[in-house]
């Protein structure tokens, strides 16, 4: 199994009262699946995917990514695992101004010592998401759409074995919407492990494995046959 999830809990703090943003989840995501999981904003889903991300720590549970426990790991070792084996789509813009896109592609190659070509895999990456043509522009010259496009080119840079995005279509019109969900698909068949979080309800049409959080507990939608 790629990805283990067990006994996942994140708890905060409303006044003197404790709250559970995500509450005791339990996953399994196989390597090749791709997983949407939706639900209505604030239900949770943003706080278990920077959970898996690194980017906050379990109030209990664990995490396991290709057998490594992640709760087992110190700052740098989590941001080192996190540039070779995670890629990561936040909500949000998340390109730096004053590089190109091209830059803003191959930057995350530079983060670790490693062999191979980022020129040659920036290149590649930019074509993989349509966007050859714009690599000499800077990310405020793009459109929402090709913004987001970038951002996937980017944490596909390092060849994770998983690749997550939050919210990637948030704020995107219908068309672009299937656009950049049909590109999630193509990354997926490629071979790359997918999983997407987001409140439309539309994306769960996509990908083999649909999930529904709602008040920070998870539960997966099981085919009609199944129920």
């Amino acid at each position: 199994m790629l990805l283990e999830i067990k006994e996942l809990s994140k708890e905060y703090k409303r006044g003197e009262r404790p709250f559970a943003a995500v509450d005791q989840i339990n996953l399994s995501v196989a390597q090749g699946d791709f997983v949407t999981i939706t639900g209505r904003s604030g239900s949770g889903k943003s706080t278990l995917l920077n959970m898996v991300a690194g980017l906050l720590t379990p109030t209990s549970g664990t995490i396991s990514l290709k057998g490594r426990k992640l709760d087992t790991l110190n700052d740098k070792e989590m941001s080192a695992w996190r540039n070779f084996r995670l890629g990561y789509v936040p909500q949000g813009t998340s390109a730096l101004a004053h590089l190109t896109v091209f830059d803003n592609v191959r930057l995350p190659f530079y983060l670790a010592k490693r062999q191979g070509d980022p020129c040659g895999r920036a290149v590649f990456l930019l074509e993989e998401v349509g966007l050859p043509h714009l690599a000499h522009l800077y990310p405020p010259q793009l459109s929402g759409g090709e913004l987001r496009r970038v951002f996937i080119a980017r944490a596909l840079m390092n060849e994770p074995d998983l690749l997550m995005a939050d919210e990637p279509t948030a704020d995107l019109d219908q068309e672009t919407t299937r656009e950049m969900m049909a590109l999630f698909c193509r990354i997926n068949k490629n071979g790359t492990t997918v999983i997407i979080v987001s409140h439309e309800r539309d994306t769960g049409k996509f990908g083999n494995r649909v999930l529904t959080m709602s008040a920070g507990k998870l539960r997966e939608n099981l085919p009609a046959d199944e129920k």
